[in-house]
């Protein structure tokens, strides 16, 4: 074979290992430059990183607030479980189905984000209320208990209100509390009221006579 193109083949077969060796230089390297794209497509895109200036707006930002009135996806429900009002009154009745699990969430959530103020049983004697009353600086208002005539006539809608916009200088936690967890919260204070005004008709029957003999026993009327 002549010389010459031995050569040949030697650089062609050279030149063919460049680009097999750019690409995997490129695989195992990193670049602010953006890659070469032949063909133009959505990666390349103009758009402006979060928190970045944009002149096209009169307050200069380039991330805008959602429209109002914009839900999630996935979060559509109905208004009554939205609001937790029924037209222009509060709801009576929790419009969620109430199972265990409901409950059992109502009193991890109410545990994290109630209990610090309320505490666990609902008296408003929870851990925050006790220090500043201790304190006594004059700025705190004392917490109020779920088991006064008044906390347990008031709706479930009341409750839900409360807990997503705030009342008196209790703030709001809509924004911390999803709207399923605020009606578990809803449910379990209702749970608290109920336990601590309850009566022996509440019980199941099938518990309901060993109770009265316990109780019987402990009076020494047998």
């Amino acid at each position: 074979m002549p010389k010459a193109l031995t050569y040949t083949l030697v650089i062609l077969a050279a030149l063919a290992l460049i680009p097999l060796a750019l690409i995997a230089r490129a695989r195992v390297t990193t670049s602010s430059v953006p890659r070469l794209h032949l063909i133009g497509d959505m990666d390349t895109q103009p758009y402006l990183k979060a928190q970045a200036a944009n002149p096209l707006f009169a307050d200069g930002r380039a991330m805008r607030m959602p429209v109002p009135g914009t839900v999630a996806r996935g979060s559509l429900m109905e208004p009554e479980v939205a609001t937790g009002r029924d037209g222009n009154g509060w709801l009576e009745v929790i419009p969620v189905p109430l199972t265990r699990e409901l409950m059992a969430r109502g009193r991890e959530r109410y545990d994290i984000f109630c209990a610090p103020c309320h505490g666990y049983s609902g008296y408003g004697d929870g851990v925050v209320n006790r220090r500043a009353e201790r304190l006594q600086e004059g700025t705190w208002t004392p917490v109020a208990s779920f088991h006064t005539e008044t906390a347990r006539s008031r709706p479930a809608g009341y409750i839900y209100n409360a807990i997503t916009h705030g009342v008196r200088t209790m703030p709001p936690y809509g924004g911390q509390i999803p709207v399923l967890d605020r009606w578990a919260i809803v449910a379990y204070v209702k749970a608290l009221q109920r336990s601590q005004h309850a009566s022996l008709a509440d019980v199941p029957p099938e518990v309901r006579m060993e109770l009265q003999a316990r109780m019987q026993g402990h009076d020494g009327t047998r």
